[in-house]
């Protein structure tokens, strides 16, 4: 059993709301979070059709056989039944009472804002982070972006090829289907593999649209599919214009290297070490372990990228009323070079050399010129230690 680092954030908001939400891709490991963590609560799962008629059928009476310390889980399955809990709980119901999971972050939002809003307490679960996996596998960087971060490749030790074979079949056949109606699966499956080979670009509809043989705005539709169900992300640009000419336009990356090596069709170490895409891949992974450690720790942080019309790049900014500027680098060994661009902007915004990183993917934290080297492995560390509060 892997510890994962948002139990603390449970046993807080726990004891803030009387519904807990926990959102997150599939396989993330929501239910077994879930059912360990609320050990003692009656667990429901909507995946099973029988209790999906039943509940649907009779939602009231299924509110009186469970009417506390309850775990539902997957209940986009049942959206309808989000309402039947507002006047449940509105009735008196003590704080971390009712767990709910859910996969599918836009259709479960949109339904917690209309009926839940203000009695749900909401944390998001993804892959794991390194420093989960190290505690149970310890694996180097690239051992690590090509095995991905799905728990059960740990837990029950399989082959990506087979995981990632498995879950993308499901995944279509499912939940595709509930958000979207696809017609053609292998037009869709063409679409993530070419979308793979974007993670860490910027965003381009037309290009994608016209590798695909589809419209742009079939395109627009598919990736708020592959965000609802995250498996994708946009990182918005910093608008901030520093009397610069600057790029508008997200970046598209995936939450999961894993996912991007099987579908780019990356069979092992060796061929990540030598693919194209390994610095854009390596990107990706990086930056998704900043995110995974402010949902981890429930922290709020703005990510940005920033570019300008010179190909001048900051690959992450982070603002929480100061900003923080990284630049990533997938190289084990550091050079003078990399420092240009976090300089640049320094003297462009003005912002201290102190809040500007060099991200990279050697063992050792370091300093240069005031600006901080920080290695791959400790980026959970650093953020906690930086954001938290």
């Amino acid at each position: 059993m892997i510890n994962r680092k948002i139990e603390e954030e449970l046993k807080i908001i726990s004891k803030e709301f009387p519904i807990i939400a926990v959102l997150g891709p599939r396989q993330s490991g929501k239910s077994t979070l879930v059912k360990m963590f609320y050990k003692n609560y009656d667990y429901i799962s909507f995946e099973d059709p029988d209790v999906r008629e039943r509940v649907l059928e009779d939602p009231r009476s299924f509110l009186i056989k469970y009417p506390r310390q309850v775990i539902y889980d997957e209940i986009q399955r049942v959206p309808s039944f989000l309402s039947y809990l507002q006047t449940h709980v509105d009735s008196g119901i003590e704080p971390g009472m009712i767990i709910i999971t859910g996969s599918h972050n836009y259709l479960l939002m949109e339904s917690i804002s209309q009926s839940l809003a203000g009695r749900v307490g909401i944390v998001k679960l993804l892959p794991l982070s390194y420093s989960e996996i190290r505690l149970f596998n310890t694996q180097t960087m690239e051992e690590t972006v090509f095995k991905g971060a799905y728990p059960g490749l740990y837990e029950r030790k399989i082959r990506p090829v087979s995981f990632f074979g498995e879950y993308l079949e499901t995944y279509i056949e499912r939940d595709v289907r509930l958000i979207k109606n696809i017609l053609s699966y292998d037009t869709f499956s063409l679409f993530l593999r070419i979308l793979a080979g974007r993670t860490g670009q910027v965003l381009n509809l037309k290009s994608i649209a016209d590798d695909c043989g589809i419209s742009p705005n079939t395109i627009k539709d598919w990736i708020s599919v592959l965000e609802t169900s995250f498996i994708v992300y946009r990182l918005k640009p910093y608008f901030k214009n520093y009397k610069k000419q600057i790029i508008k336009n997200p970046k598209i990356f995936f939450y999961d290297t894993g996912l991007v090596c099987f579908l780019l069709g990356i069979r092992s170490v060796d061929q990540l070490e030598t693919h194209y895409l390994r610095g854009s891949i390596i990107e990706t992974f990086l930056i998704s372990e900043f995110i995974k450690a402010s949902y981890n720790k429930n922290i709020p942080a703005n990510f940005y990228f920033w570019r300008n019309n010179h190909q001048k790049e900051i690959d992450l900014i982070i603002d929480n009323g100061d900003l923080h500027a990284f630049e990533m680098k997938s190289s084990k060994t550091i050079r003078r070079e990399y420092f240009k661009t976090l300089k640049f902007w320094n003297e462009l915004t003005g912002t201290p050399t102190s809040r500007s990183f060099l991200v990279y993917g050697g063992e050792e934290d370091d300093c240069y010129s005031n600006m901080h080297i920080l290695s791959w492995n400790s980026i959970d560390n650093f953020f906690t230690k930086t954001f938290g509060t």
